[in-house]
C-alpha cells in the first residue's frame, strides 16, 4: 500500500508512535476557541473535521492490525486523542514558521509530487490510483494535503540548513578524535571443529594428526553451523571471539594444529591457515568523504532541532484549546537505567 496515500502517514503515524511511548500533548493556555475548531495556534485555527478525519483513520489502522480500537473514556483513547491534537498543533506551528522563513508550497509543487507518486506506485495509471483512493476511503484533497505537508517539511529543512557547511578542519578533527572507528583489527584465516565433549575432541585431534581430512571431519562433526559447511573455514578477527579461542588463533604458527581448546561453547580444534594480517588504520584520504557526509547530516539535524526549539518557544502562550482537547499537564517520570551483559561468541 503506497505510504504517501495513507492518511495514517505523517500525522497519524506520529500519533500512534506517541501512544506507544505514552506521551501526551503540549501544554498551553485554554482560551476562546471558535465553534467547529479544537484549538487556535497563533493565528491559525485547527478544525474539528481535521481531528475527526485523523481519528477515523487511526481507528482503521487499529482494525487493520487486528488491535482493539480505544474506546472513548479510556486512558488509551485519551492518549490517542492527545497525540493527534499534538501533531495537529505542531503542524500549525510549522506552517506559520514556514511563512516566517519565506517558504511556501505551490499547487505546482503538489502536482509534481502527486505525479511522482502515481508513477512510482501505479505506473502512471490514473484508474488504479483512483481505485486505491476508494479502497482506503480517501479523497484526492486529503492526499494532496498530505503531500503538501511532506513538501513543506522538505522545504523547511532545505531553508534552515542551506548555510550549513563542513570544513576540512572539521573532518580532520573528527578523524583524530575517533581513530578507533577507522582501525581494522588483526585477522587470520583459520578453520575449526567444535564438539561438545573432550573425548570426541581428542578423538578428532588424533585423526587429524594421522592425516584425516579436516574439511570432511568438520562437515560431519562440527557443531558450528556458521562454518561447518565450509569445512570449518572462517576469518577470525582479533578480539571478536571468546578469549581462549582468540588467544589460540593468534598464537598458532601458520599451518599449526591446536590441541583441543575449551570454551563456553564446547571443545575446539583449530588450524591456522594463513599468517596473521596485522591491525591497520584506514587513512584519512579513504574516509574523508564518509566523515564529511556524516558531519554534514549531523550539523543539518542540529540546525533543524535548533529551529524547532525556537519555533516552539515562540508559540508558548499562543495556543488555546477547546474544552475537552486541552492536553494533560506534563508528568515527571523517572527513567530506570540498567546494564546488560554481552557475551562474546565465536562463529560456533
Amino acid at each position: 500500500m503506497p505510504s504517501s496515500l495513507r492518511r495514517t502517514g505523517l500525522l497519524v503515524a506520529l500519533a500512534l508512535a506517541l501512544v506507544a511511548a505514552g506521551c501526551g500533548g503540549e501544554s498551553g493556555e485554554s482560551g476562546d476557541v471558535p465553534e467547529g475548531a479544537i484549538a487556535v495556534v497563533g493565528d491559525r485555527e485547527i478544525a474539528k473535521t481535521d481531528f475527526d478525519r485523523l481519528l477515523a483513520q487511526a481507528e482503521k489502522t487499529f482494525k487493520a492490525r487486528k488491535q482493539e480500537v480505544p474506546k472513548v473514556g479510556t486512558p488509551e483513547y485519551e492518549q490517542l486523542k492527545n497525540a493527534i491534537v499534538k501533531s495537529l498543533v505542531e503542524q500549525a506551528e510549522f506552517e506559520q514558521g514556514a511563512e516566517e522563513l519565506g517558504v511556501e508550497v505551490t499547487d505546482e509543487d503538489v502536482d509534481k509530487r502527486l505525479d511522482e507518486l502515481k508513477q512510482q506506485f501505479f505506473n502512471g495509471d490514473q484508474k488504479k490510483y483512483e481505485q486505491e483512493l476508494e479502497r482506503q476511503g480517501l479523497t484526492e484533497e486529503q492526499v494532496r494535503d498530505d503531500l503538501r505537508r511532506q513538501v513543506l517539511s522538505e522545504k523547511i529543512f532545505e531553508e534552515v540548513t542551506k548555510d550549513v557547511k563542513v570544513t576540512d578542519a572539521d573532518v580532520e578533527k573528527y578523524y583524530e578524535e575517533n581513530q578507533a572507528d577507522f582501525e581494522t583489527p588483526a585477522t587470520r584465516e583459520v578453520r575449526h571443529i567444535l564438539v561438545k565433549s573432550k573425548t570426541k575432541a581428542n578423538d578428532l585431534y588424533a585423526q587429524l594428526r594421522g592425516g584425516a581430512s579436516f574439511a570432511k571431519l568438520a562437515k560431519q562433526f562440527s557443531q558450528d553451523p556458521a562454518s561447518k559447511d565450509q569445512g570449518g573455514k572462517f576469518t577470525a578477527q582479533k578480539g571478536q571471539t571468546v578469549a581462549p579461542f582468540d588467544k589460540t588463533v593468534f598464537e598458532l604458527d601458520t599451518g599449526e594444529l591446536s590441541k583441543p581448546v575449551k570454551t563456553q561453547f564446547g571443545w575446539h580444534i583449530i588450524e591456522a591457515l594463513s599468517a596473521v594480517k596485522a591491525e591497520s588504520t584506514r587513512p584519512l584520504s579513504e574516509v574523508d568523504k564518509d566523515i564529511q557526509n556524516q558531519l554534514l547530516e549531523q550539523k543539518r539535524q542540529d540546525a533543524l532541532n535548533k529551529w524547532v526549539d525556537a519555533l516552539k518557544e515562540g508559540f508558548e502562550g499562543e495556543v488555546s484549546y477547546a474544552p475537552g482537547f486541552q492536553p494533560p499537564a506534563a508528568a515527571t517520570t523517572t527513567e530506570e537505567t540498567g546494564e546488560t551483559g554481552a557475551t562474546e561468541t565465536t562463529s560456533g
